[in-house]
This record gives C-alpha cells, structure tokens and sequence, in this order.
C-alpha cells in the first residue's frame, strides 16, 4: 500500500509550508499519510524542463511483450516522457499464459541496470501490473509480502472474474452489461481493500473488450457503486490509472473516460496517475497530451508520480506532454 493518500471530507488536515513544496498531512482511519505537491516544479526538476509520466509499459518479462526495456526507454526519450514505470505483468491464474512467466529477481536487476544507463536522460521506475481476482488472493499476497518493498509503484489490475474465467468478448454471452460490471466493480472494490496497490489499472475494462451487442455501456448506469469504490479509494490512499491505450484501439477512450474521471474529483479524489499500457516502442507516451487536457477539464488539478511507493502530486499546469 502506498503511503500516500488524498484529503478525505472527515480528515483533519494541516498544512506546512517547505521551500520548494507543501505537504498535507491528514488523518485516515487511524494511520498518518503524507502527500507532497510540487509547487515550484524548478526547483527539483529544472527551470523550464517537460514532465510526463508514463507509468504503464510493458517489457519482454511480460508473456504479451517482446520489446526490451531499453528499446521503450529510448522511446519514450524520444516521445518527450520523462518518467517510465516498466510494470510487467504478474499473473497467478494457472489457465493463464503469463502464470509463472514473470522474474522478479531477474527484472529487478534488468531494470536497474537500464536505471543506470539513462539516467540524467530519463527517470526509470522499478513497476508490476498485479493481476487481482479472489481465486488468487493467497498467491497474490504471498508475492505482495516478498516482492512489494523492492518497487516503486505496483498497479493492481482486475483481469479476470472471481471464478477465474477471462474478461473477454466470449464472457458476454448471454449476459447483461450489469452481469458482467458488477461483479468486475466487487473484484475491483476488494482489490482497493487489500491496501497492496497503489493505482487501480484500467478502471473499467470490460468495455475494451464488450461485444457489439453489448455497447450500450454508460459508465453513470453504475454511479451508485462507483461512488462507493472511490469513497473506499480515498479512504485507503489507493488511486487509479487512466490507460490511454483505449484511445488507440477499442473503444477509442481512455480506460476511464471523463465522466468517470469527473465523479471522482466530485467525491474529492485527487490520486490519478497516467500510462500507456504500451506493448510496443511506437506507443509510449501516447493519447498523454489528450489526457491532461481531459483530467483538467474534469476538475482534476495533478498528476502522481511515485518513489518507493510513496506519491508526489504534480500540477497538470507543470505538465507539458507532447501531441501524438
């Protein structure tokens, strides 16, 4: 679990004033919880200098990726990113290709030594994707326990329902939208619970994946329980991703769209952070400049980026990511 959070409407909150920022702090059930906002981005980035996040690319310790890290790393050079999280995939479903596929030791060293050779180029994260569905749960902690203190960001992804069966077009049959989200929004509310993530990835994704028949998906259908989830997000420090990769492949929106971005800003969220979900060079760094644009006009003031799980949140102002 992260040790950062967002100020929740029964917090106490105290602010202190620093050189180059101010930190919030707030009491959370029980637990302190620190947030920094960067608010002269100059001071510890340099005067002038581009931000951009990509905190959702893949590498060849994914089952689904044959790219290096070095070769997406020099991409994102390229696209203008400044900070890369590689967070490969780790499944625990046996039916699952990738169950097993993921090194973490080997990773580990992979990333640091790429760490090492761009650095003063471009800020390189050590990262996962955490497959999370209940008929994993004991292996999923297990690797929590060993691997999550070796990291500086984890997303916690809901790939699969609590049966263990994929959410993938096949699932649809013969099911209602309700009886395909639902039951995906339980797996994504446990996962929030058990405090192992930092950001929650591709919030709704059952979209990506919904038949033609089944394309009536109106995010608000589903207000009520999403205002829960966030309720329980703000309350346990946990944010979520928004993956651009819908903009470049069905359904040509950002996993969340706006109006699901903008429900959680209602609620006093604050936690977003931003990736690619890239599985090839040409893709990091893409639909981010559309994204800032989106997240400000739906009253989202930050952007998180991370170290050793802890969050700092960054002006979208500071933000200048390219077109693309």
């Amino acid at each position: 679990m992260s040790t950062a959070c967002t100020p929740h409407e029964h917090g106490d909150l105290i602010r202190q004033k620093q050189q180059s920022s101010s930190r919030l702090r707030f009491r959370v059930s029980d637990t302190w919880a620190w947030i920094a906002i960067v608010l002269l981005i100059g001071d510890s980035l340099g005067e002038g200098l581009p931000i951009v996040f990509d905190y959702h690319v893949h590498s060849t310790y994914s089952v689904d990726c044959n790219i290096p890290m070095e070769s997406s790393c020099r991409a994102a050079i390229e696209a203008g990113v400044t900070e890369i999280a590689i967070t490969d995939h780790v499944d625990h479903v046996p039916a699952d290709l990738g169950c097993g596929y993921y090194r973490p030791d080997d990773y580990l060293q992979e990333l640091d030594e790429v760490r090492a050779q761009f650095a003063g180029e471009l800020t390189v994260l050590r990262g996962i994707e955490v497959d999370y569905n209940d008929s994993t749960v004991e292996e999923v902690e297990k690797f929590i326990n060993e691997y999550a203190g070796h990291y500086d960001f984890i997303i916690g992804s809901v790939h699969y329902f609590s049966d263990g069966s994929m959410i993938f077009p096949d699932n649809f049959a013969d099911k209602t939208l309700d009886e395909v989200f639902l039951p995906y929004l339980d797996q994504v509310e446990r996962a929030v619970e058990t405090g192992w993530f930092d950001s929650i990835g591709h919030l709704d994704l059952p979209k990506r994946y919904a038949p033609k028949t089944h394309r009536s998906y109106d995010p608000m259908q589903y207000r009520e329980r999403l205002i829960e989830i966030f309720d329980r997000m703000i309350q346990t420090g946990v944010g979520f991703e928004i993956n651009t990769s819908g903009l470049r492949q069905t359904p040509r929106t950002s996993m969340p769209a706006g109006s699901i971005v903008r429900l959680y800003a209602d609620r006093g969220g604050k936690l977003i952070t931003t990736g690619t979900d890239s599985h090839a060079p040409q893709t990091v760094g893409a639909g981010l400049a559309k994204t800032m644009e989106m997240l400000r006009l739906c009253g989202i003031e930050s952007v998180a980026s991370f170290r050793e799980r802890k969050a700092t949140l960054v002006p979208i102002a500071s933000l200048r990511p390219r077109e693309n």
